[in-house]
């Protein structure tokens, strides 16, 4: 029990600092992305932070395996520079105990990972996918100013209003021009508002009772409509790391679903508990070989494993998304690769040392 605890406070210090600064870079990374939204008006001000702890939550099922893998390289690697695994090992703490008292941490984190994975990363996401298109509506309306004009979208369109409704949410006697490719299009009407598509995201100004003037003036097909309610499409949206509705769903409807992408995400959800359990023993494992003392080496052969690893079952999830591979195979057969990897591994320096003690013998018996 003392060495048990002993290797889990290793653990755990490794956990905690490599946490914290990984913790204080993706934040930082983030931070400046979301304060560049609101300089830019894309979203208002006071949603930075709301947003900020919000993706920072639902990116945690990425950043947990990575953590505990680290985590687990590292203190065994200190161990292994200090000779304390072969101390341990002269002990009769050998590899096998050593992996089970792993194990047990490794089951422990793997519930905080579970617990995130399944319910807290899909609010998180969702929560995310309704502040944006909040923010992205108030961020419009409170960034115009009666009886001014103002560039929107990408500087391709001016809007001008006279008036705004005490709730912020209509504009009153609106005009809008928008350059598209020769011809310019306008919009003038009573009243309007910001509307965003819930699926591509797209931003649109929602105009009622008014006139579109569409053409340059004095041509032959220049157009001049009436109309009692007009979208013009003022922003597409091209923000990558927008979460989709799947990533959203709750667990609880993904397992009842025939739907590829439902089945592929559920998988991907499960799949970051058995990546905590097998990259925490391989982290064991590595630390057996000559390399193991030298922790930049190992670090980086740790680093370069993870990121194969991720990148193939990223690979499988987009496959078995598009109906490419049966859902029996998906993202399974990734990890069936690292547990036969984790087993020649486990089992190399056996059958080396079986064969040096063959040779040996065979020396002895010959000298004889």
């Amino acid at each position: 029990m003392i060495i048990e605890r002993y290797i889990h406070r290793e653990i755990l210090q490794r956990l905690l600092w490599i946490g914290v600064l990984l913790l204080l870079i993706f934040t930082a990374n983030k931070f400046v992305d979301y304060l560049g939204d609101a300089a830019s008006g894309r979203i208002p001000a006071d949603f930075v932070f709301r947003l900020l702890w919000l993706r920072m939550l639902a990116m945690q099922t990425e950043v947990l395996p990575m953590l505990i893998f680290l985590a687990v390289i590292l203190a065994f690697a200190r161990l292994n520079q200090d000779n304390e695994l072969a101390v341990l090992a002269a002990a009769g703490i050998g590899k096998r105990q050593q992996l089970k008292i792993v194990l047990r941490f490794t089951l422990v984190f793997s519930l905080l990972v579970a617990f995130i994975a399944f319910f807290a990363a899909p609010w998180a996401k969702m929560n995310i996918s309704k502040l944006k298109i909040q923010a992205w509506q108030e961020a419009n309306i409170t960034g115009l100013t009666e009886g001014k004009f103002k560039e929107i979208g990408k500087g391709n369109s001016v809007v001008y209003i006279e008036d705004i409704s005490t709730d912020k949410n209509v504009m009153k006697k609106v005009f809008l021009q928008i350059q598209d490719k020769d011809k310019n299009n306008v919009v003038r009407s009573d009243s309007a508002y910001f509307d965003v598509d819930k699926e591509s995201g797209n931003r649109f100004i929602v105009f009622k009772n008014g006139r579109r003037y569409l053409g340059q003036p004095g041509t032959q097909d220049y157009q001049i409509t009436e109309y009692e309610k007009y979208a013009a499409l003022v922003q597409v949206n091209d923000d990558k790391s927008e979460v989709s509705s799947t990533e959203a769903t709750s667990t609880y409807l993904l397992l009842g679903s025939n739907n590829p992408k439902h089945r592929a995400e559920l998988q991907w959800r499960i799949s970051s508990i058995v990546i905590c359990v097998l990259l925490a023993i391989l982290g064991v494992l590595l630390n057996q070989y000559p390399f193991g003392q030298k922790p930049f080496t190992l670090l980086l052969v740790g680093i370069l494993i993870y990121f194969i690893y991720n990148n193939l079952l990223s690979i499988s999830r987009t496959l078995l998304e598009k109906e490419h591979v049966p859902s029996y195979l998906g993202v399974w057969w990734v990890h069936t690769l690292l547990i036969l990897a984790v087993l020649i591994i486990y089992n190399y320096q056996t059958i080396i040392q079986r064969n040096k003690r063959g040779t040996i013998v065979q020396i002895l018996t010959a000298e004889k």
